[in-house]
């Protein structure tokens, strides 16, 4: 054995950072290191948020907080009551890392930059004395009856807890597999909609509010619609995508979706409006000017989508072209043809199987004295700082279970 430790933390990450730090903190008499097996560390909370770092979000009741979880709901109640967003908070202000809140609850560092997340982290394992390992990729991870024996590329070490915070790492799942924990098969979450169609080809960048629904599913959301040169994104894409990750995995990526580009008025309601317009607005082209909170330039396309002229007048409008532009503004039918990722954010439904982690610790269930924390357990959530919030809040509670033991 070249290296004995207290703690190993696999995964140089937020969580296992997050869990190092809270350790060390309350008894520095623990030995505990972090192995990477990257040249870097922390390399997915510099991209995050646009360079930005989006820490948490501004929902500070737990039974809210769980919502915004499509795997992990149930699961995620009681440990929000020990750490939520308010705790997160408080704990980076005590670090020096002031956040601020945006309009749509989002936070950020006050400095609007990531490294200031990131010298944070830094510089609390230096002060504490965590050692940082860097290109340590671990091939095998043993058992003892005493130890765990952790064997990287370049050297083996031993500790007697251990804490696995690798995200989506397919080997180290195979490890834990071996081990006798049960995967849950990872599949994309948080990925924007291939879609090649007339109505949206010269829209890239207009936005609107709307309801999309997955056309013989259950699968519905609502949110800011973005039209891209790809198809459409925005957070009402990513949270239908996020919560039928699996559900679209098994359709392969090939599926049809219903655009409510009113978002929450119904074909009877829109059919009133468009009979009040025709009537106030008789001598003025229809396609002229969105009579919605929606840009011209899609009121236009929705306009010639259902078969009325550019020049055509409110007061020419016939029945069939008034029941076709209802049907275009809150049942557009649109053809999925593929995904894409949602900018460098890739984020996977799937890990260790639920049901084999202890909440309470984040200990295994079925291995004494190895802990999980952040995305490597079955749990993920939309975008908005809600999965760094599940790493904060992991990570708090695996220091704190290792610290009562």
């Amino acid at each position: 054995m070249n290296s004995k430790y207290d703690i190993i933390i696999v995964g140089g990450g937020a969580a296992g950072f997050f869990s190092a730090i809270n350790i060390v903190e309350n008894n520095p008499k623990i030995k505990v290191a972090i192995l990477e097996r990257g040249k870097e560390v922390l390399t997915k909370v510099r991209i995050s948020g646009g360079g930005r770092c989006n820490v948490t979000h501004a929902c500070f009741e737990p039974n809210d907080l769980v919502k915004f979880y499509p795997r992990g709901e149930k699961e995620l109640r009681g440990p929000f009551h020990q750490f939520c967003s308010g705790d997160t908070i408080d704990w980076f202000e005590k670090h020096g890392v002031e956040l601020k809140i945006e309009d749509d609850g989002r936070m950020f560092p006050v400095s609007n930059s990531s490294q200031t997340i990131i010298d944070c982290f830094t510089k609390a394992t230096k002060k504490l004395g965590i050692d940082v390992l860097t290109s340590q990729s671990v091939q095998s991870v043993f058992k003892g009856e005493e130890y765990w024996k952790v064997e990287t590329n370049h050297e083996t070490f031993a500790c007697k807890n251990l804490i696995m915070t690798t995200g989506s790492n397919p080997k180290i799942w195979e490890m834990l597999h071996d081990l006798g924990h049960s995967i849950v098969e990872p599949v994309p979450s948080l990925f924007t909609f291939n879609i090649k169609d007339a109505r949206i080809k010269d829209l890239m960048g207009v936005s609107a509010l709307a309801s999309v629904k997955v056309k013989n599913s259950k699968l519905e959301a609502s949110g800011p619609l973005l039209i891209t040169h790809w198809g459409m994104s925005g957070p009402g894409i990513l949270r239908l995508s996020a919560w039928g990750a699996r559900e679209l995995f098994d359709k392969n990526y090939q599926f049809a979706i219903l655009v409510n580009w009113l978002n929450d008025k119904t074909f009877e309601e829109t059919a009133a409006i468009l009979r009040e317009l025709k009537l106030e607005h008789s001598k003025k082209a229809v396609s002229k000017k969105s009579p919605f909170e929606f840009p011209n330039r899609l009121w236009e396309s929705i306009v010639l989508a259902s078969g009325i002229e550019v020049e055509t007048k409110w007061a020419d409008l016939t029945k069939i072209q008034l029941t076709n532009l209802t049907n275009q503004l809150t049942n557009a039918e649109f053809q999925v043809n593929g995904k894409s990722t949602f900018k460098e954010e890739f984020v996977t439904a799937g890990g260790i199987d639920l049901k084999e982690v202890n909440f309470k610790t984040m200990e295994s269930k079925i291995l004494s004295n190895l802990y999980f924390a952040g995305e490597i357990v079955n749990i993920d959530a939309i975008t908005g700082g809600f999965n760094f919030q599940n790493a904060w809040t992991s990570g708090f509670i695996v220091a704190n279970s290792i610290l009562e033991n």
